[in-house]
C-alpha cells in the first residue's frame, strides 16, 4: 500500500495558485453601477422633488447625501437652474460654468463639463460616482507647492546648507 504524500504550501503559495486559479477565469462579467441600489437609466427617468401629494414617494432628492437634501428642497439657484437647462440641451458639446456648488445628478451623467478653478476651465466627463457631489470637489483651486532645493534663487546668506 502506497502511502500518499502530504504537501505542505505555505500561505504565499496558496494565495499564488488561487491568484492563477481567478487569472484563468475567461471571461469576466462587468458588473452594472448601481447608486443606492438604482442603475442609471431608472435615476434618470426619477423625478427631481418627490410629488407634492406623495412626499414619501422615491425621487433624487429624497435619495442624496443630506447636505445635497437640504439644498434641493430649498430649491436650486437660478444660475444652477439655468446650468441644468444647458446641460439638457447641450448635445454633446462642453459647457463652461463657474457655478461649481452645483450638485451632481444622475441626468448630468455622460455630459462634458467645464468647470472654472479660479485661472482656466476643467474640463470634467461625468461618470456615475460623481452622484452627489459638487462640481467643485473635482476642479480643485490650490496647486500643491513643490519646493526647489535649498538657496536656488536665493540671497548669498541662504545658500548656506549645513553639512550636519
Amino acid at each position: 500500500m502506497a502511502r500518499k504524500r502530504r504537501v505542505f504550501r505555505s500561505a504565499k503559495m496558496a494565495r499564488r495558485q488561487a491568484r492563477k486559479r481567478r487569472s484563468k477565469i475567461s471571461e469576466r462579467r462587468k458588473k452594472e453601477f448601481r447608486w443606492r441600489g438604482y442603475t442609471i437609466d431608472e435615476l434618470k427617468e426619477m423625478p427631481l422633488y418627490p410629488p407634492e401629494d406623495d412626499l414619501d414617494a422615491v425621487s433624487i432628492a429624497t435619495l442624496m447625501p443630506s447636505r445635497v437634501k437640504r439644498t434641493l428642497a430649498r430649491g436650486l439657484d437660478p444660475e444652477c437652474e439655468k446650468l441644468l437647462e444647458r446641460i439638457r440641451n447641450s448635445n454633446g458639446k462642453t459647457i463652461r460654468t463657474h457655478c461649481r456648488g452645483m450638485y451632481i445628478l444622475p441626468e448630468m451623467v455622460g455630459s462634458t463639463i467645464g468647470v472654472h478653478d479660479g485661472q482656466n476651465f476643467v474640463n470634467l466627463e461625468i461618470i456615475p460616482p460623481m452622484i452627489g457631489h459638487s462640481l467643485g470637489e473635482f476642479a480643485k483651486t490650490r496647486k500643491s507647492v513643490t519646493h526647489t532645493g535649498p538657496g536656488v534663487g536665493a540671497t548669498r546668506s541662504s545658500q548656506h546648507v549645513a553639512l550636519k
